[in-house]
């Protein structure tokens, strides 16, 4: 039987049911720095976003953070520095993901140092996209699938995965992480489902598969726990973070990507 992968929104929503008005004691956070970063194996330019959180009381928005130096290095000698071309954007001009390298990010933002490393894993190949019936009447009324990612774990190594899914050019916003402790050189046979989004016949689905570091791994992970269901959901929490320095939130992460694009047939 395939083992079916569940795994929840990114952020968890807080709803509040009460009969009158209730003041509660909030405590002002001073705001903090968002790096988010990423190289992968595709070509360039790789990006690092950096935002600030903001208080509680003050509306959703999260600040660009502007006029910070950026530069990534790889343990061949390769550095570059970023541009920013946007509004707390930042973009590199020459470097080249390559599987198997480790990458250093240095940043200097506000007066503040941050620094972060993250080492590209090899590839390993995406087979193919199976989908199987998961139920003959979903909530649309029609039969309902889910993906079966093909693929061959290597052996005696341990690795980690993300997916990330598309239904009719829709993002699914499920966060799908996978490890292979329970697999390790085998075939791999977890479905990911969303219970909250169908797949139906005719859907063109694409798929991306993305090998990852382990702290890659832990930090989707921990997101993906915060609004599940069952008797051992976790409390919200702060995701751990590989970035260095001053406190920081956000994740700084070479990957490898590979994608597919399937039309669900019955």
């Amino acid at each position: 039987m395939k083992n079916i992968f569940i795994m929840a929104a990114a952020s968890a929503l807080l709803l509040i049911s009460c009969t009158k008005e209730v003041n509660l004691p909030l405590k002002t956070v001073p705001p903090t720095i968002v790096i988010e970063g990423n190289i992968t194996n595709e070509k360039g330019p790789y990006t690092v976003l950096l935002r600030k959180t903001v208080d509680f009381n003050n509306k959703n928005t999260y600040p660009p953070v502007e006029g910070a130096t950026v530069t990534i290095s790889d343990d061949a000698g390769s550095i570059d520095t970023l541009t920013e071309t946007s509004p707390g954007v930042y973009q590199t001009a020459t470097l080249v993901g390559t599987p198997g390298r480790t990458y250093t990010l240095n940043m200097l933002a506000e007066g503040k140092s941050y620094n972060a490393t993250s080492t590209m894993p090899q590839p390993v190949v995406l087979d193919n996209v199976k989908f199987e019936l998961f139920t003959s009447k979903g909530d649309s009324g029609k039969p309902e699938y889910s993906a079966l990612p093909e693929f061959t774990d290597p052996a005696n190594v341990a690795n980690t995965y993300r997916f990330i899914m598309r239904v009719n050019d829709t993002l699914n916003t499920e966060y799908f992480v996978l490890n292979d402790n329970t697999f390790n050189g085998q075939k791999n046979e977890y479905i990911l489902f969303d219970p909250g989004a169908e797949i139906n016949a005719g859907d063109t689905v694409e798929l991306e598969f993305r090998c990852t570091d382990r702290n890659n791994y832990l930090y989707f992970f921990t997101l993906s726990q915060f609004n599940s269901d069952g008797p051992y959901n976790t409390t919200p929490t702060n995701p751990p973070s590989n970035i260095k320095g001053d406190p920081a939130y956000g994740i700084f992460s070479a990957h490898t990507v590979q994608r597919k694009t399937t039309v669900v047939t019955p």
